[in-house]
């Protein structure tokens, strides 16, 4: 999508790199009991995004960066919005794509079966509130769709957050959903699929999700079949630690 991106020379060092991790044995002890440590501690709870807690983990993040500057969308779509955090991360890059005449008029929708009064406040209090566009109401309501693609008419690539209810069927329903909405050679990100790695109790109590009922089961049955979208395996793997291992698809038709 763009001549801005990486040397090819470094990006095969990259890969070269991820190869190696394939076989390294203590690697493969570490990361699963770091991921457990991280949820045992509620670590992604710790960073901030321009103000606004954000609930992903660095790596994520940067992960998320280098997807956006690769695809160049015009639009990004989030299920679940919490504090904004998310949200003005991706109204920063939408914001910069447009600041350096790489997109025309971008926008963030952030969809949310509830979104908390002080959280609204602050997001549209936000210097970036500008590329943001909420609507409160079930990710996979009719009407809430409908609404969606209005928005997205004319716009020339799209990426794709799911992040809400992390139950098989309400991500599977997601899937179905928003799936249509991204565009070839663009990415559909399923949020913490690592629940379905981590130990049991490592999983927030009270939260009707668990192994078997996951974002990454969802997927799993949704991929069933396809050939529109494949497993990215460069984003998550580079990156050791991630909340969604094999979470990351790629339409490539």
């Amino acid at each position: 999508m763009t001549d801005f991106l990486p040397p090819s020379d470094y990006t095969s060092e990259i890969c070269g790199r991820i190869g190696a991790y394939k076989s390294d044995d203590q690697l493969k002890r570490l990361i699963p009991e770091l991921l457990n440590q991280m949820n045992f501690k509620s670590y992604a709870y710790n960073f901030t995004w321009l103000g606004r807690p954000i609930i992903q983990i660095p790596q994520d993040t940067i992960t998320f960066q280098e997807m956006i500057w690769e695809v160049m969308p015009d639009l990004i779509i989030e299920t679940g919005v919490a504090h904004g955090g998310s949200l003005v991360f991706s109204a920063s890059m939408l914001a910069l794509l447009e600041t350096f005449g790489l997109v025309k008029n971008p926008v963030v929708i952030g969809i949310d079966i509830e979104i908390r009064p002080a959280n609204r406040v602050a997001i549209n209090d936000h210097p970036a509130s500008k590329w943001i566009k909420l609507i409160e109401g079930s990710s996979v309501d009719p009407y809430v769709i409908e609404q969606v693609s209005k928005l997205s008419q004319n716009k020339k690539r799209v990426i794709v957050f799911l992040d809400s209810n992390h139950t098989h069927n309400h991500v599977l329903a997601e899937l179905r959903a928003f799936a249509p909405f991204v565009t070839k050679d663009s990415y559909l990100v399923v949020l913490d699929t690592g629940i379905e790695d981590i130990e049991p109790t490592a999983i927030a109590h009270g939260r009707p999700w668990g192994k078997g009922n996951s974002p990454k089961s969802a997927l799993q049955e949704f991929l069933k079949g396809k050939s529109d979208f494949v497993v990215d395996q460069y984003y998550h793997e580079k990156a050791w630690v991630t909340s969604a291992p094999n979470g990351i698809i790629k339409r490539i038709n």
